[in-house]
């Protein structure tokens, strides 16, 4: 929805709002990777910066190049396994626990770049080219989530696995949900708009994170009693893991 009020409702238009957010972006990650310690307003700025670029990336292919949305979801779903793949080759773990390293992180960014990208394009896949409706989507994608939940609970579904199935699912529910909100009645949404339901979500997003910063429920530390001395917690909390 941040793409799209940029985007349309502010008349940047779709390259201009890319340079601008993709700009933002190199900065912010900048911060991220020098930051010592987990900074939530910088990791969470940086999320939702990345959250617009990797939507606009799959907004810049559908719109100004003419991609069909089964192709993208093919290709960034590739991608998406690709990375994932060398990830793994390189550091034999998937877990977010483990990202202690300037390269794991480098895979982590990477990697959530494109389920953005996937999430955008899996989301209008089925909300618009399937036609099943904003509504229908939603409920796809939060349905398949309930069922990694019931998988990892019940079924003892790996962890880390569960992990990145389920974060993967939150892209095009967060998608379809925002289109939901936004979009004309006429269409199929509750007619909210790109403003509303961007304030909405950006009133959502900093209200949570000045909970988390306040309580520090996010920070792995604080919530086992481990020490923090050592130079492994030091990289820990320097990545937000």
């Amino acid at each position: 929805t941040a793409a799209d009020y940029l985007n349309d409702t502010l008349g940047f238009g779709l390259s201009n709002t890319t340079y601008v957010t993709g700009a933002l972006l190199v900065v912010l990650l900048a911060f991220q990777f020098r930051a010592r310690r987990y900074v939530p307003a910088v990791y969470w700025a940086t999320i939702v910066v990345i959250s617009v670029f990797g939507t606009l990336i799959t907004d810049n292919l559908t719109d100004a190049h003419g991609v069909a949305l089964t192709t993208s979801t093919t290709v960034f779903t590739v991608i998406l396994a690709l990375v994932f793949a060398s990830w793994f080759a390189s550091e034999r773990t998937l877990s977010i626990h483990s990202i202690v390293t300037t390269r794991r992180e480098a895979f982590y960014w990477l990697t959530i770049l494109f389920t953005f990208a996937l999430g955008t394009a899996a989301g209008d896949l089925v909300a618009e080219k399937a036609a099943l409706g904003y509504t229908v989507s939603v409920l796809i994608f939060a349905g398949v989530i309930a069922l990694i939940t019931v998988a990892h609970l019940v079924f003892r579904l790996n962890a880390v696995l569960a992990f990145w199935l389920a974060y993967i699912m939150t892209r095009p529910l967060g998608a379809s949900i925002g289109d939901l909100m936004s979009q004309t009645k006429h269409d199929g949404g509750l007619g909210l708009g790109t403003t509303g339901t961007s304030f909405i979500f950006l009133a959502v997003i900093l209200t949570l994170v000045v909970f988390l910063s306040i309580t520090k429920r996010d920070v792995i530390e604080a919530r086992r009693g481990e020490p923090t001395d050592t130079v492994d917690r030091s990289e820990e909390r320097r990545v937000g893991k």
